[in-house]
């Protein structure tokens, strides 16, 4: 194998990592939210020192303060969405419908920024939103026999708010490359405020630090990180192949969640979401730049 493509296996193996260990959290007793704490905490660490952002650039004076303040809330907030998801829907639906939300930035250039619809692009859309419905769609057999009523709503809902959260956050980190702000120096000061707003709420709930809890917040942010290093890597690695590496990681994490969602984790599936998964590698194809 060439290094890109070890960089996108890499990739896809450290976000479906980060699924098992969200997955895994509870049925270890581990508090999710030190754990993002912490995770905020190794991942800036490791940008400062593997990426060495421009310290001069950090501050300037088109630094995007209010895109920043947005994401600082929002990345541990739907990281948090991410652990109900998890908890409640599976791996299976909760990877599907994070990499489903790479369609509401699409959605977001025809609607807020004056892109042309293209009939591609058009079918790559309707093909995603019909899988997300029938990735959330729970038969009725299968609904009335999932417990409490807002046990069955959290099934669908928190996939739901994985999606959305995702697709608003890559938005603005689309925003913030438009303003000039250099991606390294954004990443990093979007985990600084998001570890710093994740500690600060935590001190006011005046929680019990627990060196366990942490320990996997380091799991967590090197698997977070990991991600997001070898898919900068990945491209950098296949410059003139942009399309393989956005298909490859997208179907990649879709497929290996599934795998290891239904194997490891006895995820049950019904036909619909089968047929969701198709569907979401069908839209994912016909949305890269080929």
């Amino acid at each position: 194998m060439t290094p890109g493509l070890l960089y996108l296996a890499a990739s896809v193996f450290c976000s479906v990592t980060v699924a098992v260990l969200l997955k895994l959290a509870r049925r270890w007793q581990v508090d999710v939210r030190q754990a993002i704490a912490m995770n905020y905490a190794v991942a800036a660490l490791l940008c400062w020192t593997v990426l060495r952002p421009d310290p001069a650039r950090l501050l300037a004076p088109q630094t995007p303060w209010l895109v920043l303040a947005a994401l600082g809330v929002l990345l541990p907030s739907v990281f948090l969405a991410m652990a109900a998801a998890l908890r409640h829907a599976g791996i299976v639906r909760s990877d599907a419908a994070q990499r489903l939300s790479l369609f509401i930035p699409l959605l977001a250039a025809f609607l807020l920024f004056g892109e042309p619809v293209s009939g591609r692009k058009l079918a790559a859309i309707l093909l995603a939103f019909s899988a997300l419905y029938c990735l959330l769609r729970q038969p009725r057999a299968q609904a009335s026999g999932a417990g409490a009523p807002s046990d069955r709503r959290a099934m669908w809902l928190w996939p739901l708010v994985v999606w959305a959260g995702y697709g608003v956050i890559d938005i603005l980190f689309k925003q913030m490359a438009r303003s000039g702000t250099a991606f390294a120096g954004g990443l990093l000061l979007a985990f600084v405020l998001a570890g710093a707003l994740m500690l600060a709420y935590l001190l006011w709930r005046r929680v019990r630090w627990q060196a366990r809890h942490l320990a996997a917040g380091v799991a967590l942010g090197l698997a977070n990180f990991g991600n997001i290093l070898t898919y900068i890597r990945a491209h950098q690695s296949l410059p003139e192949h942009p399309a393989l590496v956005f298909a490859s990681m997208n179907m990649g994490v879709i497929t290996l969640g599934t795998l290891v969602g239904a194997l490891a984790f006895r995820e049950p599936l019904t036909r619909l979401n089968i047929l969701g998964i198709a569907l979401a590698l069908c839209a994912i194809l016909l949305m890269a730049p080929w």
